[in-house]
Parts: C-alpha cells; structure tokens; sequence
C-alpha cells in the first residue's frame, strides 16, 4: 500500500517527455505539465485495478478536507490539492500501519528470530527511491502552494534561490491567486500533520523548516490589511486560526534543533535593515541574498531569538547556530567576535538588565568548558571575548555574574565559607580539586588567552592572586598540570599591571606586606587525585618548634618560588624597581636608626603601664621581623637574579648608587666610620663607584644621563670630605667633576676605576688575602693598599700576590710592575715562579688557590720554569689533593689534568699507580687513602675527555687500570672506575675491539651479581655511554657482544629492583634501538655514482 501511493506521487511529479512549442513560454510548458499529470493520475486512479485502495483512501481524506475545490480555475493550485490528498493518504496509512506495528508485532517474526538477527523494520521506513519521490512532492507543495502566497519581505523569495523559483513565482502571479492567506493555511496545515510522524517530520524539517516558519509567523503575527476581502474564499484568518498558528509556531521552535531554528529566525529577520553583524555572519549566504524584512517580522525574530537565547542552553544554541560548520579559519574568528558583542548587548525587549545577564553570563562561562578540539576553540574565543566585552561595557553586571562566580574558588580559598568549613571537618576538601583546576583553567583562558588588560580585569586578579601564587608554590614542590596555567597568570599580570600596582602586589607576595599565605589560616593545599590541588584544613601542630620551622621554610619556599618568576620578566624593568624599592627602603631605615635610638633613650618605661609596656617591645619586634624579611628578600634577589636584571638602565643604576651612597653618608655622621667599623662597607663602595665610573666610561652619555646622575653630586660631596680612605675621596672627587662638567673633565683615575667594577671577584680576592696578611707583618699592611686601587689583576691572576711577596723599592721598578698589572698582562713578571710555589704552601686558603690556579695557567701556557720544574709542579698538585677545603683540592684537581694533556706518558703512569694502589708521596695521609684515589678518578676522568683523538694511543694502559678496579673492594671506586671506563670507551672508536669480549663480560658480570645499587647503575650507564659514543659504528665494532649487552640490558629491565638501574637500562635501550633503525632502515640518498669502464 505505501509503495502504491508513491507510486501515484510518482506519476504526479514526474517530468512529461513531450515536445515543447517554440513560442511557449517556461510558465506556460510548466502549468501544462501539471494539468496534464494531474489528469493522468486521475485517470490511473479510476481505470487501474491495483490503485483501488489508494481511490479509497484518497476519497476518504478527500471527505473531510474542506479546503478541496473541486473546480480551481488555478492549474498549480489543482496540482497542488492533489498532492495534499496524496500526502495526508500517506500520512494516515502510515500512521494505522505504525499502531498496528506497535501493538502486536508479527507472530511469524517473532517465532523466528534468533539473537543475531536484526529487529523488523518499522513499517515508516522508507527506502531510498521513496525518499526521493516524497522529497519531490514535498518541493511542488512549498514551491507552487506555500512560498508564492508569502508576502514580499518573509523569507526567501523563490526567484533569489534558484531560475525554476523564478519561473514558478511567474506562474502564480500570472494566475492571479484570489486568496493566498487560506491557501497559505493549508498547506501550512498539511505540513504540520505530515510532521506529527517522525519519519515524515525528518523529510519536511530538513528541506522546508524555514518556509514552514516562515508563513506561520505570517499566518499568526501579520496585522489585519485595512481592505478586507468579501468573497468567503477572501475573508481575512479568524482569531482561532491565527491563535492556532502562533501555538502551533511555538511548539515547533521548542521541538526542533535550537541552532537551527535560530539560523532560521536569523535569516527571517532579513540582511538590508539588520544594525548588527550578526545577520551577514550566521546566513549560509550572501547578505545580499536576504530581502528587507517588514518591521513586524524584525521585531517578531527579535523576540524569539530573544526567548531562544534566555532559554537554558541558549547562548551554546546561538554560538553553534553561528559557528557549526566552520572551519577554524580567519572568518570564524571574525564570527566569534561578532558574536560576543551581541551576546554582551542587552536586547530592548528584555525585561530588565539584570534578569538578561543573571541568565546569559552562566551561559558565557559555560562555554569555557567543552572537550572537542575545534568547538573549544572557538566557543572559548567566543566566551573570553563575550566576557572581556562585558567587563569593559557592563562593569558592573560583569563584576556580579560574571568575575564572582568564575574566581568564586579562589576567593573561597583565602576566605571559607561557614558551610565549607563545616565539610572540611567531616573529612572532605572545603574546595574540592576540580573546582579549583576549573577555576584556574578559566583565569588563563579569560586574562592570559584573551590578553585584553582593563582596570576592572586587573583588580579582579590582584584579589585572588595571592592564592594563586600560594598555589604556584605548592605546585613546585611535585608535578601538577596548575604550575604552568598559574605561572602564567603571574607573569601576565606583573607584566600588564601599573608600576605601582605591581610593586604593591610583590611586597604582599614577599611577605613584606602583612600575612604571608594567600590561603584563610588553619587551611592548605593538598594533592588532588588527578594532578590537581584541593584545599584542606591544616593538622594542628603541637610542638612550637615544629610549628616556627614550618613557618619560616614556607616563607622561605615562597621567596625561592617568587625569585624565578621575577627571573621570567627579561624585559620588564618591575624586577629592578622592587629591588631599588627595596634599597630605598633599607636606606631609610638606617637615617632613622638614630632618631629611634633617641626615642627609646628619652622613653621613661617606669610611668607606663603593662599593656603599653608590652605593646611597645610588639611592636618593636614586629618592626625587627619586617627588617629581617626586607633583608631577606634582598639577600634572594641579589643572590639569585642577574645584575642585567635587576639594573637594564642607566636610570635603575644611578637609583642604586644613590640609595647606596645615602646608606655611606648615614655612616659617616656616626661614631665610627664604616671602614673603620664594616670593611665589607667599604669594599661595596668601592665597586660601587667603580660601577659609576663604568657607566662614565660609556659612549656618548646623554644629557638626560647626566640630569640623572646630578643626584649623585650631594653624596659624592659628602665623601670626598668626610671618607677616611684617601683613595675613596679622591675618587669621589672624581667622579663628582666629571658629572658636573658632564664629561668635560675626565680624570686618569676613572678608567682604573672602571676597571675594578667589571673584575669584582678579583679585587674581594685581593682585599681579603690582604686583610690576613696584614695580621701578619706591616710592611705587607702598607703594601696592600696599591692593589686595592690601582691594579686590575686578570682573571686566575691574583693581585694578592703584589702585597703578599717583597717588592723592589725602586721607584721606576715598582711603577712598571704596578703599570703591567693595570695593564692586564697575562704574563707574570719575572722571578715569580718560585714566589708561586711558595704560596702554594701558604696556610690560607685563598692564597694557596689562587696560586694553584696561577701555577695551572703556567702550565698551561708551557712557561719555561714551569716545564723545568713539571715534578715539582706535579708533587705540590698531589700534595694539595689531599686538602681539606674544596676550593684546594678542585683547583690542584684542574692543574693535574693540564699536567697529563701536556705531558701524558710520565704524568699518567704515575696517576695510575696512586689510583690502583693509593698516593705514593711519604707524607700521605694513609687513612684517607679512598679519599685520594677517587680525586685521582676525577683527573683521570677529565684526562680522558681531553684525550680526543690520541684516546686509542694512550687510552690502553687507563682501560686495564679501570677494569681492574671494579674489582676493588670499595662500592665508591668500583662505581668511579666504571665512570671513567665509560667515558674513556666512547672515545676509543675502533681501538675498541680487541677489548669488546673483556669488557663485555665485566660489564655482563657486574650488572648480574652487583650487590650495590650504584655500582650496578654505573655499569649500565657504560653501556649507554659506549652506544652513544660509537653511534653508527656501534654493529661493527660490537657485532659479537652486541646481543649479550641487549640481554643483560633487558635483565635490568625486567629484574633490577633499582628504578636508577631501570632508567640508565631504558635510556641505554633507546639508543640501541636508533642505532639499529638507522642500520636496518639508513637514510635514502638521491646521488649517482658514476664508474669508468677501462
């Protein structure tokens, strides 16, 4: 029966193949053809026996439509009755073979079925062939009976869709429709019923949604025409009938796919009229294509996209309407921007602002939370744009539904809720993990993705980021997927913030500022499930101890985290105004030190009472708490962060000089003098003004720069009068004459000076050697005044040694020495060698370094004393091996391995032995044997990595040495020679394969039955060494152990319960495996090779 009545559609909507008259126009060829297939499914319909039931159903709707005229002087109009007939006879055969299907389906089915069978097909199925004639049908009834009575203005005009919409639009104007609202009425109806099946519905929806939409809006919302018709065919809609069309035009935008349906009621609005962008971005063509819509209709679509967008899940619906389908590309991101603008526009049918953004901002966030790739994107573009819109425009809705809700954790953090506090005592988070990784996700997304900037953004953040820098530090204490997001927040807003601002927030961040932590007291962050954090009350500590250790490693740990954030603000110059903010400030307090002296002098502590006494010593201790944290902070960032850091312009240094020059002059006005006092004060002034000198030295200073240094002219003043150290005041003078002259006068002293402050290392070295040595003897005392400020030692050549030897007295010989080191001449002078070794002997500690290391560059640079005298050379090395402090024996460490690159056949046998048997020299301390040997591994290590290409000739003796001190009984020398075996072997190359099967099985040997997990683990880092130095020689040189180390590699894999040995294993597995592949698979090369023939 279905395919019958298909059949009979089929036979009203297919094509006559007749000819054509010449002179016919395409309306007139088109209105033929209908007739003439209306009457030849007539007559199909009374002669053929097989249609009979179709004659009978047909007649039976043809009974209770009221709307059929039989006599249609309109030939479209008869078509178009007819395929109504046929549709609703569809419809209603369906609809009786659906119930039956439902209510008791087939016996036979369902006593044959097995479980691998399909289920019966619901009989509204239909195939594909029907699909294509019903969609056909569907066509004529929109095109020749629905959209030519739409008035001009509602929807799209057939004539701009396509040249048969024109041709038909002709055809009925031609025919000069009397009443196109009743007729519009019907097929309207007709649809609807044929959609109440849902196999139906699909067909009519997907094709025609909008036309239907269309003249609904037509239908129930069109005003009155002040010229009624008076014909009952013309009489204007009833109010039932309009009634019925506005329910039933709100029933299907509440059924449909909201995105559609707004697409729809975009395009209904039309292009020419429309005041935003929205129009031309949402229609699937060109703006050009959409007529002026009349008023009613633009305010009818504007309410209902109103109601759609206030509907829950609106906004999503009418970024998907905008957006699905794109591609990602330029135009979207457009889309999306037009978008946020309407969403942030507050429509002027809403009822009021605030119910508009109490519904639409929640929404916004919302969009922020998607896990597709593409429609993230763009809905957060949409959602951060939305949002930072709002906050410009609507400050004050943004700050209530929008800010507060999405930092409402992080604010809930620093202050929680009674609630909150209560879930916390039953053993649950007082703000749970993924709360908190939401919030800080959405942070990012809106400040840092979105990177707007705005007074109301900045202030929003600065409230909450003492959590989020709380939380920073937590973050760095384990792996958390947070540390970047609040890294990044951080930097964002220390890089956007005003000057002001920024510092303000450091000092709070720093602990300079009150409290410490972000979070409220008694609670703290702990490690969430899934790489998060969540807030939790803290465990009481009982012990105080306890407790103060706890509170200042947090303060400390805070610091530490905050010194790489400042680290990441390479072109900001806030790292170096909190720093200046910072001298500043402890320069203060040193002006006031006296005043605060006299204060408590001239306080009588007998004539206040308790309370007062004891706020008094709190308030004095808070205030030497807070000097203690300033100093802190200021310890960490000189310590941690680079001087080009902290000082990128000639600005920030003169700020620095002159905080430090006020500190100077402070000194000077009490008792004692702060050389005389502090010689460490004295040694920073120094490099101070030799820093100023430098930037004095500089080419081509503006006049700016030297408007900018005029502040330095007091202080300096101060000090060339009152400084008790002749040098300083001359230099002061200096410095003060070439500032007020702006570089008219430059004195022979300001190069020295100069070069002072770019060798501070050197000259702290000379006046520390020189203030022991002046214990000592005062010739040396008097002496070592000339280094401290007029020589410039090169680096690794001590100016201590000017001061710490005799000296001639002749005038002219003292000059030229002192001239030759200002000069910075590499070269000692002569008879120095031997003054050398004896300070090698020296008991202080910075003298025998430095004469180490003096003694290794002469070495070095082969000097002829130094050549002569190699074994005395080379015992003092061994000697000071031995030594207690780090700085001795690391400096006789370098020495010995220069000693073996220079001369490596005697030096080496003599290392060998005191690495296999212990030192050899008489005055050796025996019991710290060990200790020697492994120092002796170290210069052997680093004897081998110099070796370079002489490792084959000379590396054999070194080989057998350190296989057989994996013999050793010691855990530290077995693990040390296998170290330098390692780095020796990947340096062997070829040399290496008469000694693949030895090494083999040692390494096979050790990594099997190694007790010691270090040792274990130094075997295995052999083998990775070993691959990594041989690289693609690795298959030849190792071809016949190669399969031993894989399998002892994957022994380690599979057994080794040392997760170091497993690592090394792992790593050394990945190197065979690329070694392998590019020997299985080698690169392909496009080259000819072209061959002689003889």
């Amino acid at each position: 029966m279905t395919s019958d009545i298909l059949s009979a559609l089929h036979v009203l909507t297919k094509p006559v193949e007749t000819a054509r008259d010449a002179q016919s126009s395409p309306a007139a060829a088109l209105s033929s053809a209908l007739a003439a297939n209306r009457v030849l499914l007539l007559e199909q319909l009374q002669g053929e026996k097989r249609l009979e039931e179709v004659r009978r159903l047909r007649e039976e709707v043809l009974a209770g439509a009221a709307w059929f005229s039989p006599d249609a002087e309109d030939p479209t109009w008869g078509f178009v009755q007819e395929c109504l007939l046929m549709l609703l006879a569809l419809a209603r055969h369906l609809s009786v073979q659906l119930e039956l299907f439902n209510r008791s389906p087939a016996p036979s089915a369902a006593k044959l079925r097995t479980p691998e069978m399909a289920p019966p097909l619901p009989p509204d199925v239909l195939s594909v062939a029907q699909q294509k004639t019903l969609g056909a049908a569907l066509q004529f009834v929109v095109s020749l009976g629905l959209c030519p009575y739409l008035a001009p203005g509602v929807g799209v005009a057939l004539s701009r869709r396509s040249a048969f919409g024109a041709v038909v639009e002709g055809l009925v104007r031609g025919c000069a429709a009397p009443a196109g609202e009743r007729r519009l009425l019907t097929v309207t109806n007709v649809l609807l019923r044929l959609a109440e099946l849902s196999s139906l519905a699909a067909l009519v929806f997907t094709r025609h949604l909008g036309d239907v939409m269309a003249a609904l809006c037509q239908l129930g919302y069109r005003p009155h025409r002040a010229d009624g018709g008076d014909t009952k065919e013309e009489k204007e809609l009833s109010n039932e009938e309009r009634k019925s069309c506005r329910e039933a035009l709100k029933s299907l935008l509440g059924k449909v796919y909201q995105p559609i349906v707004i697409k729809e009621l975009l395009i209904l609005q039309g292009g020419n009229k429309q005041s935003g962008p929205l129009g031309s971005s949402s229609c699937p063509g060109n703006r050009a294509a959409l007529g002026s819509a009349p008023s009613w209709l633009r305010r009818l679509c504007g309410r209902l996209l109103s109601d759609r967008l206030m509907q829950p899940k609106g906004v999503q619906a009418v970024v998907r309407a905008v957006l699905e389908g794109g591609t990602g590309g330029d135009s979207d991101w457009r889309k999306c921007d037009s978008v946020a603008r309407i969403l942030v526009a507050c429509p002027q049918l809403s009822v009021s602002p605030d119910s508009y953004y109490r519904h639409v901002c929640p929404q916004i966030l919302d969009l922020l939370h998607f896990n597709d790739k593409l429609t993230a994107q763009q809905f957060q573009r949409v959602a951060t744009r939305a949002s930072l819109t709002a906050v410009e425009d609507k400050p004050q809705f943004a700050q209530q539904y929008l800010l507060a809700p999405l930092l409402g954790a992080l604010q809930r953090c620093a202050t929680p809720s009674v609630q909150e506090q209560r879930r916390d005592a039953n053993s649950q988070a007082a703000v749970e993990e993924w709360e908190l990784t939401r919030c800080v996700e959405d942070v990012y997304k809106i400040w840092v993705v979105g990177n707007s900037p705005s007074g109301p953004l900045l202030k929003a953040l600065e409230e909450v980021l003492p959590v989020i820098f709380t939380l920073f530090c937590f973050t760095k204490q384990n792996v958390s997927h947070l540390r970047a997001p609040c890294q990044e927040i951080l930097l964002w807003y220390l890089g956007h913030a005003e000057t002001s601002e920024a510092l303000s927030v450091l000092r709070r961040l720093s602990g300079l500022s009150g409290q410490t932590s972000g979070v409220a007291t008694d609670f703290h962050f702990t490690p969430g499930s899934d790489g998060g954090a969540k807030l939790s009350r803290r465990e009481t500590v009982s012990d105080e101890d306890d407790a103060l250790y706890e509170r200042l490693s947090g303060e400390q740990w805070r610091l530490d985290c905050l010194v790489p954030l400042l680290a990441e603000l390479k072109d900001s110059d806030l790292p170096g105004e909190f720093f200046l903010e910072l001298l500043q400030e402890v320069s203060n307090w040193a002006a006031s030190e006296e005043e605060e002296e006299e204060e408590e002098q001239e306080v009588d502590v007998s004539t206040m009472t308790l309370l007062e006494v004891e706020q008094r010593s709190l308030g004095s201790a808070a205030s030497r708490g807070q000097k203690l944290a300033l100093l802190q902070v200021l310890a960490v960032m000189s310590e941690s962060l680079p001087h080009t850091l902290l000082l990128r312009k000639n600005t920030q240094v003169v700020d620095f000089m002159v905080s430090l020059l006020q500190r100077a002059c402070v000194g000077l006005d009490q008792a004692t003098g702060p050389v005389t006092g502090n010689p460490v004060e004295s040694q920073t002034l120094s490099m101070g003004m030799g820093l100023v000198a430098t930037l004095l030295s500089g080419p081509q200073l503006s006049a700016e720069d030297y408007a900018s240094m005029s502040r330095l002219l007091t202080p300096l003043e101060t000090l060339s009068q009152k400084h008790p150290e002749v040098v300083i005041q001359e230099l002061a003078s200096s410095l003060r004459a070439v500032i007020a002259t702006h570089g008219a006068y430059r004195p022979e002293n300001l190069a020295t000076a100069a070069q002072h402050s770019r060798n501070p290392k050197t000259t702290q070295n000379t006046k520390s050697v020189l203030s022991k040595k002046k214990e000592k003897t005062q010739t040396r005392a008097k002496d070592s005044q000339v280094p401290q400020t007029t020589t410039d030692a090169v680096p690794n050549t001590p100016a201590s040694a000017h001061a710490g030897r005799p000296e001639p007295r002749g005038g002219s010989a003292a000059e030229g020495q002192r001239n030759s080191a200002t000069a910075g001449d590499p070269c000692p002078p002569a008879g120095a060698f031997s003054d050398w070794l004896l300070e090698a002997c020296d008991p202080d500690v910075p003298t025998r370094a430095v004469a180490l290391r003096t003694l290794t560059r002469m070495v070095r640079d082969r000097d002829p004393e130094a050549v002569q005298a190699q074994e005395k050379v080379l015992t003092l090395f061994l000697e000071n091996l031995e030594h207690d402090d780090s700085f001795v024996y690391l400096s006789s460490i370098q020495g010995l391995a220069v000693l073996v690159d220079s001369y490596p056949e005697r030096i080496l046998q003599r290392l060998l032995g005191d690495f296999q048997h212990g030192p050899s020299l008489p005055t050796s301390n025996k019991e710290r044997s060990l200790e020697t040997r492994l120092k002796v591994g170290e210069v052997l290590m680093r004897a081998s990595r110099a070796m370079g290409e002489l490792a084959p000739h000379l590396g054999r003796p070194l080989v057998g040495v350190f296989l057989r001190g994996t013999r050793d009984p010691d855990q530290s020398v077995r693990a040390s020679s296998l170290s330098n075996l390692g780095e020796l072997c990947q340096r062997l190359d070829y040399a290496l394969g008469p000694l693949v099967q030895e090494l083999s099985s040692c390494l096979t040997a050790l990594i099997k039955s190694e007790r010691e997990a270090e040792v274990r683990r130094a075997a295995v880092h052999v083998i990775t060494l070993l691959i990594r130095g041989l690289s693609h020689k690795t298959t030849q040189v190792l071809g016949d152990v190669l399969s031993d180390l894989y399998r002892a590699l994957k022994w380690v894999v599979r057994s080794d319960r040392d997760d170091v040995a497993v690592l090394h294993a792992q790593l050394a597995l990945e190197e065979l495996d690329d070694v392998m592949r590019t020997f299985i698979f080698p690169e392909q090369k496009l080259e000819k090779k072209i061959v002689v023939l003889p």
